[in-house]
C-alpha cells in the first residue's frame, strides 16, 4: 500500500475526459496534486515546472502533437517521469508501440474507473500495464519497426519537436521561427535528425515518422 503523497499530470485535450480521469484517481488517497493540461506544451511546461511529478496521463492525439511523437519527446526530455499513454486506439499493435517507446503504461479510453485506477497503482508500483486482460509481454514483432524505434528514442527534445514540424510541412524559417532559434540551427537538427534515422533526406525522415505513427491513423 502506498503511504507517500504524489503528484499526477493528466494531459487530455477534452475536459471531459480528464474530468473522469480525475474523478478515478481522486480516489487514490495517496495523489495529492493533480495537474491538468488541455495541450502538449501546456503538458510539457508542467513536467518541466514541476521535476517531481510522480506520473502523466498522456493522450496520443492533442493539440501541438499526434501520433506518438509527443511520447518520444517526452520520454526523451523527461526519462524519469513514468507515462501512461491514453488512447482510443486501443489495438495491440498501438499498444506495442506505446511500450516499445517507452510507455509505462496503456489505458484505453473506453476503461472503466476500476481499471483506470489499477492502472494507476501498477505503475506507481513499477510495474506495466496494458489493460485488465493485457500481457505485459506484447512487443513489435517486426525488427525494422523495432530498430526504428530504437533510432527514434535517441533524438533529442528539439530534435524531436523539429521532426514532428518537419511532418507537418513545415519549412526550415518557420521552424525557426516557432522555436526561437535561428535557420542554421535548425538546419542542424535536421541533419542530426537524418544521421540519426539512417535517412538520407527530410522526406524519408517524414516517412519514418509516419511509419511509427500509422498505428494512429483512423
Amino acid at each position: 500500500m502506498q503511504t507517500l503523497t504524489l503528484t499526477m499530470i493528466i494531459a487530455d485535450d477534452h475536459p471531459l475526459f480528464r474530468g473522469a480521469l480525475r474523478q478515478a484517481v481522486n480516489d487514490i488517497g495517496y495523489i495529492q496534486t493533480i495537474i491538468e493540461a488541455g495541450d502538449f506544451e501546456a503538458a510539457r511546461k508542467a513536467a518541466g515546472d514541476q521535476p517531481d511529478t510522480d506520473l502523466m496521463l498522456l493522450d496520443l492525439n492533442m493539440p501541438g502533437v499526434s501520433g506518438f511523437s509527443g511520447l518520444t519527446a517526452l520520454r526523451s526530455e523527461f526519462p524519469g517521469l513514468p507515462v501512461i499513454v491514453v488512447s482510443a486506439s486501443d489495438d495491440s499493435t498501438t499498444i506495442s508501440r506505446a511500450l516499445e517507446l517507452g510507455a509505462s503504461g496503456f489505458i484505453s479510453k473506453s476503461a472503466g474507473l476500476d481499471d483506470i485506477r489499477m492502472a494507476v497503482d501498477t505503475v506507481l508500483d513499477g510495474g506495466i500495464w496494458t489493460g485488465a486482460a493485457g500481457s505485459t509481454q506484447k512487443h513489435c514483432s517486426d525488427p525494422a519497426m523495432t530498430e526504428l524505434m530504437e533510432r527514434m528514442k535517441t533524438l533529442t527534445p528539439q530534435q524531436s519537436k523539429v521532426l514532428t514540424m518537419l511532418g507537418k510541412g513545415l519549412l526550415n524559417k518557420q521552424i525557426a521561427y516557432a522555436l526561437g532559434v535561428s535557420e542554421a540551427t535548425i538546419k542542424a537538427h535536421v541533419s542530426a535528425i537524418l544521421l540519426k534515422l539512417n535517412v538520407d533526406s527530410r522526406t524519408q525522415a517524414v516517412i519514418k515518422l509516419g511509419q511509427v505513427n500509422l498505428a494512429m491513423v483512423a
